[in-house]
């Protein structure tokens, strides 16, 4: 049986994915957890296979956490159970390390398909968005979402930052780099997603903000 760590805020929402896992024998929830700290303290002492995270916990920092998760646990198969947009937020997702995104508003049917298959090795992601990763408007370089999949870890990291208004010394202390650096990170951002000043690069940074 594969071993799962259910982490959400909401009580409902962990004793309901609880409930349909322990149906199908083939999953056993070792944790059960409501924010940060006691995410990290059961992944530690369980090493699940499987962990099924919100993002917006407490004491999670986004995207950021996924990805030290990702390199803290390397053998833990993570997806993303979340209600925000899946058009932007599963790409992201994807990249920053989950191996699949379920929208909160799944059926019960498709959500233990979706787990069935990350069990199993497999990548998941929604009908839905499978169709806009695939359609020529999804790969076209020169759609909003085809310019955002070109876009570094980094690179979205400093996008959100410059969304949520912080300025070059902020974003370089945030990050841990140089101001020089940051001013690189801007120019690629308004070459990349093909516009001609910060503001007009603040309103394509709004669409993706979800942090």
């Amino acid at each position: 049986m594969k071993k799962i760590i259910i982490a959400d805020h909401h009580p409902v929402t962990r004793k309901g994915i609880s409930t349909l896992l322990n149906r199908t024998n083939e999953f056993v929830i070792v944790g059960k957890v409501s924010r940060g700290s006691e995410l990290l303290k059961h992944m530690e002492k369980e090493r699940p296979d499987i962990l099924i995270l919100e993002l917006d916990m407490p004491e999670i920092n986004g995207f950021h956490a996924l990805r030290s998760l990702r390199e803290e646990f390397p053998k833990t198969r993570i997806v993303i159970f979340s209600s925000h947009p899946e058009e932007i937020y599963a790409l992201r997702s994807i990249k920053s390390g989950a191996v699949g995104y379920i929208p909160k508003t799944a059926s019960k049917d498709l959500f233990i398909h979706a787990i069935t298959r990350i069990a199993k090795g497999g990548i998941f992601l929604n009908d839905k968005l499978t169709e806009v990763l695939n359609n020529n408007r999804g790969n076209n370089e020169n759609s909003v979402v085809g310019r955002y999949k070109k876009l570094s870890a980094r690179e979205i990291e400093v996008l959100n930052l410059l969304s949520s208004g912080k300025r070059n010394k902020e974003i370089a202390a945030l990050l841990e780099i140089n101001e020089k650096t940051v001013s690189t990170y801007k120019t690629r951002l308004l070459k990349k997603l093909k516009v001609d000043n910060l503001a007009e690069l603040i309103n394509q940074a709004r669409m993706f903000q979800f942090n």
